[in-house]
């Protein structure tokens, strides 16, 4: 993997917004709506997170393969490639791009239990295909960087920073101070990694860098915890702006998650079975 982002293949191959919501004419024809590929893709996201429960794997894995998967739509139609099955076969190429290899057949063994419909319970050959498909759709190009590396980061410089605070007045007030800091602090640290668990399940790892999205995570879970960090963001020069319109989304997602129900999401998968 190239150590530095800005040299990067997944670098050069961030997308403007418009570029990414685009639904090719073939699905078009099948009566698939804007609304209808983003539930499909939000629905697949889901679906690798499940698989990859029952095959063990690192979230790192979870989410290069839904980024695979969400890269594959901006180059072909899911008319042409299958969700159901290119969901999977992200998770195998994944599990083999992090070095945590994922056998196929146990793969396998999962989606025939996580499918009822025969149709979509898939063989080890139809997994092996569609890989060489995925990876004509991904150019090859398989690096992908995560807010996790740019998250913990932050994460190190906040507990630096609690240290130094609690040294800094040790001496007028009593253990509980460093108990509340580090309480805040480990509860950030889950909030913050929970809500970048959340952005794959929207587009925005192919549209931001991944430290402006880690960012745009602390700065809600900042919020949430009624922290103010207004003088470390400060400190790190980045453009506030692109990072508050990256939180913005984020919670624009959540609001609009609560609309979505099993119905609308079948809706759309019904569509594809046409």
């Amino acid at each position: 993997m190239a150590a530095n982002f800005w040299t990067s293949s997944h670098y050069k191959q961030l997308l403007d917004p418009e570029d990414v919501d685009v639904v090719h004419q073939m699905d078009k024809d099948r009566g698939i709506t804007l609304e209808d590929f983003k539930l499909i893709k939000l629905h697949m996201a889901n679906y690798i997170a499940r698989l990859a429960q029952h095959v063990k794997v690192r979230q790192r894995v979870v989410a290069t393969a839904i980024t695979y998967m969400r890269r594959v739509y901006v180059r072909r139609s899911m008319t042409d490639c299958d969700p159901r099955l290119v969901a999977p076969t992200c998770l195998y190429l994944a599990s083999k791009a992090e070095e945590s290899t994922v056998q196929a057949r146990l793969l396998v063994f999962y989606i025939k239990k996580l499918y009822s419909d025969e149709k979509f319970r898939y063989e080890i050959k139809e997994i092996l295909e569609m890989e060489m498909k995925v990876l004509e759709a991904l150019n090859y190009y398989l690096v992908v960087f995560h807010p996790y590396r740019a998250l913990s980061h932050s994460e190190i410089v906040m507990i630096d920073l609690i240290i130094f605070h609690y040294f800094s007045i040790c001496c007028i007030q009593s253990n509980g101070s460093l108990k509340m800091m580090i309480f805040f602090y480990y509860s950030t640290v889950v909030l913050n990694r929970g809500l970048v668990n959340d952005t794959y399940k929207m587009d925005l790892i192919l549209i931001h860098p991944p430290h402006l999205i880690a960012l745009a995570c602390i700065y809600i879970a900042s919020a949430q915890m009624d922290k103010e960090n207004t003088a470390w963001f400060e400190e790190l020069r980045v453009d506030m702006n692109v990072v508050k319109n990256i939180a913005m989304e984020i919670l624009d997602f959540y609001d609009n998650h609560k609309l979505i129900t099993d119905d609308k999401v079948n809706a759309a998968m019904m569509k594809l079975a046409r």
